[in-house]
């Protein structure tokens, strides 16, 4: 893995797959590689077809789930057509269904280029729950955890693997929610706790649903939880802006009010202007992690950095990704 300058990278979702005959691509005996571009240029995965042994299709795509400071990488690879149902049978959890393709979750190691594969990946219900965490203590030890809800109901399963135990382990969990699906886009009794939204921000059920995170995200910036929302966000006189909320502190139950800022105030300045790209509303990427005022886009094959707060554009890139088979953008 080669090491950037900055204490941080933007990595896209889905990764480089080598033909079968080229692992010349990778190193010798290497799973994967990953070159650390600086901010805002996209660092992109290289991975052996052993990890992902099909062909890439709208439908069956391999992708980056969840990523750990540490180097280490939770990552969705199905391995090729089901050609028989999917059988779960545990204590807490029996299903009989039908899947198109086989289920395949590895935990990816950037530093030693190496892919584990997660044991029985037909537990785990939905990629977009996932978590990764590595271990405070170091050495290479992690947990990969999914919440399960149970729709209809109050409660769920929090479905835990540790690279400790080398098995899956779960336990049911009060989700203090009302009921609604929840969309994608390791204590001993974990307690959740929900934050609502701020006023009118909350969605019905299912609204949005498959292209919210272009218009939404929550994130970590500046050490604080950010709220940032565009989905039909619009000023007292009808124009689209951007809002960006913070968690003042772990504790709290508030959020509060950080900026707003109109595209038209955007476009209408100067370093907009410099870029020569066209005046409309773009798909929303990422918050940088440091400094919460500058917020990434994608347009027209570009990454813009664009500092909302004081309406100029900071950072103009093209980009490169490897895009999956959809008409859709996606933005990670």
């Amino acid at each position: 893995m080669a090491s950037a300058a900055s204490s941080w990278v933007i990595l896209g979702k889905a990764p480089r797959v080598t033909a079968a005959d080229a692992d010349a691509d990778l190193p010798p005996g290497a799973d994967l590689s990953l070159a650390l571009p600086a901010p805002p240029r996209i660092a992109l995965l290289t991975i052996s077809p052993r990890i992902f042994p099909g062909r890439t299709a709208s439908d069956n795509y391999p992708s980056v789930v969840a990523v750990d400071p540490t180097g280490l990488i939770l990552f969705h690879a199905d391995q090729g057509r089901a050609t028989g149902p999917t059988i779960i049978d545990t204590p807490r959890h029996q299903k009989f269904c039908w899947r198109s393709f086989v289920a395949g979750y590895f935990v990816l190691d950037a530093t030693t280029a190496s892919a584990l594969p997660l044991p029985e990946p037909e537990l785990i219900l939905h990629a977009g729950h996932l978590g990764l965490i590595s271990s405070p203590g170091g050495g290479g030890h992690y947990m990969v955890v999914e919440l399960q809800p149970i729709l209809g109901g109050e409660h769920g399963t929090l479905l835990r693997f540790s690279s400790d135990v080398g098995e899956w382990v779960s336990k049911g969990i009060h989700i203090p929610l009302p009921f609604r699906q929840l969309a994608p886009n390791g204590a001993e009794a974990p307690v959740l706790r929900v934050v609502p939204l701020p006023p009118g921000k909350v969605l019905e059920c299912r609204e949005g649903w498959g292209f919210l995170d272009k218009y939404r995200c929550v994130r970590v910036s500046g050490g604080k939880l950010r709220f940032l929302d565009m989905y039909r966000n619009r000023n007292s006189r009808g124009a689209a802006q951007i809002s960006v909320w913070t968690l003042a502190d772990p504790d709290s139950t508030e959020w509060t009010l950080e900026y707003e800022a109109t595209f038209a105030e955007i476009c209408n300045d100067a370093s907009y202007k410099a870029t020569r790209l066209p005046r409309k509303i773009p798909v929303l990427g990422l918050i940088h992690p440091t400094n919460p005022d500058v917020v990434y886009f994608f347009l027209d094959k570009h990454l813009l950095g664009i500092d909302v707060r004081a309406r100029k554009v900071v950072e103009c890139e093209i980009y490169e990704l490897v895009a999956p088979p959809s008409k859709h953008v996606e933005a990670e």
